[in-house]
């Protein structure tokens, strides 16, 4: 009876372990690296390095991606409609995309702060307007503070970046632990996260709707291989310490700042961080734009390019740019709302 146990347990182990690495080989032939592998001193990073244009009208931009994620989330945001207009940094974090984890500091966004300056001055960028989006707000705020000579300006977008109540999700505490963590990430995660890639996505976008062509162009699954869900997890358990720690600290920020948020985050509450950003960094801007989600880098793109160009120097209004993308979003959310002739027609009859 033991034997056949022992003997079944072996089999699922090997059975799941091989169906995870051939998972984890087939979602990298479908998302191939677009970046490009940076020496920074022991360990690469990854990333899609724009190089000035002659037209450009903007200083550097440095796009750091949020939790779970990697650089075509914001590089399907905003290269195209930034083309010729600046020098652009789309950075893989440590760890996440096709970065290698490099020292035990990036597992704290001090450490992925300091690993993107290094980034910057093998890619000869000496400062920019560093853009942060979700867990990507915490590493933006390490940068402004540990950098100041590297920033031209801060644009924070749906940012986590103080403490909140509660912990983490239990899959995250799991996944972050020496060897139960191996298994899990190993043996679990790629069945059962291909399952969630669609509810996921949509999730992290309520209320608005999500681009029908999101998954493809920004390939969330690259975070189920297991090494980077490992990675992923521990940057998330370290991050409630990290911010409770460092949150005291913002108001040594002095580069202009931004900080766009929706107040239907559902993902990060904007009550807790981006309103705490506005208290703690002086002169900081908060555009609060109702009926947005946690993802203004897609829905309100226009509003987040006009934060650069604000912070570059350029007259914008943004509280009268944010006050259009409520009506366009409205105007979106009734349409979805309207029923379609058909449904009109099933229902009456």
């Amino acid at each position: 009876m033991i034997d056949s146990l022992l003997t079944a347990i072996i089999t699922f182990v090997v059975f799941a372990a091989g169906f995870s690495a051939y998972k984890t080989r087939a979602i990298e032939q479908t998302y191939p690296n677009i970046g490009e592998l940076t020496d920074i001193g022991g360990y690469r990073l990854n990333a899609v390095h724009l190089p000035r244009p002659a037209t450009a009208d903007l200083p550097a931009l440095v796009f750091i991606h949020g939790a779970s994620g990697n650089l075509r989330d914001q590089f399907a945001a905003f290269a195209a409609p930034l083309s010729g207009r600046a020098e652009m940094l789309f950075v893989d974090r440590p760890g996440h995309g096709y970065s290698e984890r490099g020292t035990a500091e990036n597992a704290l966004p001090s450490g992925q702060a300091d690993a993107v300056a290094r980034l910057m001055d093998k890619r000869g960028i000496k400062s920019a307007i560093i853009i942060g989006h979700s867990f990507g707000g915490a590493i933006a705020a390490a940068f402004g503070m540990r950098h100041p000579e590297k920033t031209e300006g801060l644009l924070f977008l749906a940012p986590a970046t103080h403490p909140w109540p509660g912990g983490v999700d239990w899959y995250y505490t799991l996944a972050a632990m020496p060897f139960l963590g191996w298994l899990f990430t190993h043996l679990f995660v790629i069945p059962l996260g291909l399952r969630r890639v669609e509810t996921g996505t949509l999730s992290i976008f309520r209320p608005n709707a999500r681009p029908a062509d999101y998954i493809i162009k920004t390939a969330p699954e690259l975070v189920l291989r297991p090494q980077t869900f490992r990675n992923n997890a521990a940057d998330v358990v370290n991050l409630l310490a990290y911010v409770s720690a460092h949150a005291p600290r913002y108001r040594e920020i002095k580069a202009p700042t931004v900080i766009i948020t929706g107040d239907s985050d559902d993902i990060v509450l904007e009550e807790l961080h981006s309103r705490g950003l506005a208290r703690d960094i002086v002169g900081a801007e908060l555009v609060t734009i109702r009926n947005l989600g946690h993802k203004p880098d897609y829905v309100t793109t226009d509003v987040a390019i006009a934060a650069m160009e604000r912070l570059a120097g350029q007259p914008r209004d943004l509280q009268v740019l944010a006050a259009q993308a409520e009506i366009r979003i409205a105007d979106l959310t009734e349409e979805s709302a309207e029923p379609s002739a058909v449904s009109q027609a099933v229902t009456t009859s």
